[in-house]
Parts: C-alpha cells; structure tokens; sequence
C-alpha cells in the first residue's frame, strides 16, 4: 500500500472485490424469528430496509463472530470473516431443529463491491442511479444493490452475470484496490472483524458494539444475552475498542501489556494491517485504565509502543 492511497481516497474513489469475506444465506419463513434467538441485533429492523452489524455469541456472552446483515430477494445474507464461516453456519444450523428455516453457502450467488473514497457517493448515484438516504441503508435497483456502510463508504452487491461490466464501469473513474487495503479501510471506521484468533475473546461492548448499533438491548433473549446485559446494566466496563497506530507489524490475537498491569496482559490485537503512510494501524481492546495513563506496548512490555489515535465516533 502506497501514500497514492491516501491522495486516492482524498480525491476519487477506490473499490475492491469483498470476495475473501464468508456469506451464508438464511431463507425460509421462520428465518427472522430464528435468527432473533441467535444474534445480537434486532433482525426484525432488516425488514425496513436497513443493513446491520452484529453479532454471534457463546452462552457465555462472548463472541464467536461477527458480520454485516442485510436482507435481499426473500433471504437473509450474513457476511462474516472467510475463515470462520464453515465453523459458523455448522453451529448455527444446528439450532434450526424443527424451524422451516435453511441456511446455504451464498459465496456464489452474488458479487460484492467494496467502494470508497471522497467521490464514492458520487461514483454510486451514477452508476445506480439511487442513494441510500441514510448510514446502513440499503437500496435496491435492476443493476444491483447497494449498502451505505458510512458517509463515504459503500457496499454493492451484484450478480455474477452483472459484474464483469459493473467492474469496469468503476474501473472508468476508481482505482481497484486489493482487499487488505478493504479491510484497513474498515479499521480506520472502528469496525471489528472477529477472526480464529480472536473467537470467545470479548464480550460486545469490549469491541464498541453498543457504539456502533451493533446490539440491541430491548430485544429480548438470544445466546449469550444474559452475561451482555448484565455488563451493560449491572457491572462497570473495564476494557474498550481503540484505533491504535505502531511501527512494527501487528496480527490479530497478539496481546499488548502496559506496566500497570503487572506482568498481565492489558490488551489484545482485534485486526491489524500496513498504514499507507507507513507502520501498521489496528483496532485493539485494552484496559481503560491502562489506555488512559499508560504506555501500550506490543507482545511484551518491551515491545514496540502503540499510540492511541481518535476513532471516527466517541467512546463512551
């Protein structure tokens, strides 16, 4: 990744192919009453028309995944991390039972496009020829859906047959970019990604769930909801989410210490990838305490030093 990113995104628009990333579709006429008992989110609101992020958790409350929703064409695409989704859809399916519900590799069925920039909004209104009017909002047209994931940031979804010509009408007036650079671009937006490294590693609020509308709180029961509620309303928030810059490379699962903590770990890597200006941005959960008043540092106390850098929304 190169500084050219950077004037890029300032300037124009880049869009990437979000291939790599799992899909598993959910179809069948208990679909969102099923799915209600399972994730962190309100399924229900897909109905409206709007996409989401959420959540799946052990009955322990932690996180065994998480994804961006939407509903489209009668089913219900769950879109998580490549790696975790066999393990993910096996477990899921196995608390279908008795449910008129089915769940089915989607990889195939349909493309999507990541794409962002100064000029993305622009970029998408002509080719679509439609907006969404609103962050998460999601629209649908003969040429394809799209989800505006932020201000600046869309996700198109095409079918196979569609996208050759839809990639090189972005191609006209984006820059293709490969999809690490994707997933730096989510890190920079303090959304987390749970990967192998990092299942049953936090709860919801530890990765900004309850910040970026990523749990729902009046929802009623699903798996794990006793132990998120109970952080939420009874205990006090010990560790939170930051955007973390270094120069030295950082992976998912690495764990950070300060000399607070005393030899014990303050923190773990979420997602980390190259910064275009060079070093490596993360998103990271850590101690507030140590956050606040201490030095972080990578893999050992040691370690190279981690500065902590404003996310794109307040924490709370």
């Amino acid at each position: 990744m190169t500084q050219n990113i950077l004037d890029t995104l300032q300037t124009g628009a880049v869009f990437a192919d979000l291939a790599p990333l799992g899909l598993i579709a959910f179809s069948g006429e208990d679909t969102a009453t099923y799915l209600q008992g399972q994730l962190t989110n309100d399924v229900r609101k897909l109905a409206t028309g709007a996409a989401q992020y959420s959540g799946f958790c052990s009955p322990k409350g932690r996180l065994l995944a998480s994804f961006l929703l939407w509903s489209q064409d009668g089913a219900t695409y769950m879109q998580l991390a490549g790696d975790l989704q066999e393990a993910i859809q096996k477990r899921l399916s196995m608390f279908i039972l008795r449910s008129k519900v089915k769940a089915r590799d989607a990889r195939a069925e349909i493309v999507r496009i990541g794409v962002a920039g100064k000029h993305a909004t622009q970029l998408i209104e002509a080719i679509l020829g439609v907006l969404p009017p609103t962050d998460m909002g999601v629209v649908h047209t003969p040429a394809g859906s799209v989800i505006r994931l932020a201000a600046e940031r869309y996700q198109i979804i095409t079918t196979p047959e569609s996208a050759a010509a839809l990639n090189e009408t972005l191609g006209r007036d984006a820059s293709q970019i490969d999809y690490p650079i994707w997933q730096w671009l989510e890190i920079r937006a303090g959304i987390p990604t749970i990967l192998p490294a990092t299942q049953e590693q936090f709860v919801p609020q530890m990765v900004n769930f309850d910040l970026t509308n990523s749990v729902n709180f009046q929802k009623g029961c699903y798996t794990g909801q006793e132990i998120v509620a109970r952080t939420q309303y009874l205990g006090k928030l010990k560790r939170r989410m930051y955007l973390v810059h270094g120069d030295s490379p950082a992976a998912p699962g690495d764990e950070l210490y300060s000399a607070d903590m005393e030899g014990q770990a303050s923190g773990m890597i979420v997602n980390a990838q190259p910064a275009p200006n060079g070093g490596w941005d993360a998103l990271a959960v850590i101690q507030i305490s140590s956050a606040d008043a201490h030095p972080i540092h990578l893999k050992s106390l040691d370690g190279a030093l981690l500065a902590i850098e404003p996310l794109p929304y307040p924490l709370a």
